[in-house]
């Protein structure tokens, strides 16, 4: 066996067999992810659609996605590609691509307002070899790279894509330990410490999904905003105000059907309570 380095769960995966994400096998004695240049989306979007509100507005970006999560949240909205039997396969809609190919893409479309690539749709950090040959091709080409991951991740690894990476949404999906270990399947600490780390050598918003019964009180949310507004750049100067936050409404999908949308007064009172605390905080899905 030998253990997976990605994430907390840190998997011991037997010769030919798959970690938890079913992504990530191990071929040799050597952890590697399966999915390393398989695509399964692909699209020029606008970069708010990440959501990225104050990173090059009004642009687009090229969206590559490829299959397998370290989550199981039960409201997933591309669960075919992320955590469904979809993900142990290679995928009968999946399309090899090499890194160069990927950054040639995003050169080709620059005509048409891209800016770059972002790794997005499933959990691009599972696959962070790919992310990282990719980005560092994309920077040759004087384009820029965005990652749009869940966070749940060693700070290693992120440190080994750091050079690379020039602004990211990451998922602070809520504030309760057990929300996300019994009901996402995650690690809050291990979110928390990802995105201190991240704020500190790039461009970062955040998003929470607001969930009815999850994480929907004002408590929650100012504990939410609390932590942003603490965050630090490296020199120790506290930034977290200007960190932007995206307050989303859930609708019912997939596994978690039991209970309504949220309501539009909800996520507009807990949007006027984030902004006690920050300067940019958007409404989302209304």
């Amino acid at each position: 066996m030998t253990k997976c380095n990605v994430c907390f769960r840190h998997c011991d995966i037997k010769e030919g067999g798959r970690g938890f994400c079913k992504v990530r096998v191990l071929r040799d004695n050597v952890v590697v992810p399966e999915n390393y240049g398989r695509v399964t989306a692909i699209a020029l979007d606008p970069i708010e659609k990440k959501p990225l509100h104050r990173f090059h507005p009004g642009t687009r970006i090229l969206s590559v996605g490829s299959y397998g999560c370290n989550l199981r949240c039960p409201f997933c909205q591309n669960s075919d590609i992320s955590w469904s039997d979809y993900a142990i396969k290679s995928g009968p809609s999946s399309e090899v691509f090499t890194p160069q190919e990927i950054a040639d893409l995003t050169l080709k479309y620059k005509s048409r307002g891209n800016i770059g690539v972002a790794f997005t749709y499933n959990e691009p950090l599972i696959a962070y070899e790919f992310v990282r040959d990719t980005a560092k091709l994309v920077h040759e080409q004087g384009m820029v790279n965005v990652l749009v991951t869940n966070g749940t991740a060693e700070v290693a690894i992120l440190e080994e894509l750091a050079p690379y990476i020039d602004a990211m949404n990451i998922d602070l999906k809520g504030f309760s330990d057990s929300y996300y270990s019994d009901v996402l399947g995650g690690s809050l600490p291990m979110v928390k410490t990802f995105i201190t780390r991240a704020v500190q050598f790039c461009h970062v918003e955040l998003t929470t999904l607001i969930v009815p019964g999850y994480n929907d009180t004002i408590e929650e949310m100012r504990e939410i905003t609390g932590f942003i507004s603490s965050l630090t750049d490296a020199s120790g100067n506290k930034i977290g105000h200007k960190i932007p936050l995206h307050i989303s409404r859930f609708f019912p999908r997939f596994n978690l059907t039991d209970r309504d949308a949220t309501p539009v007064k909800d996520i507009m009172n807990l949007c006027d309570i984030a902004r006690e605390s920050l300067d940019y905080v958007y409404e989302g899905n209304c």
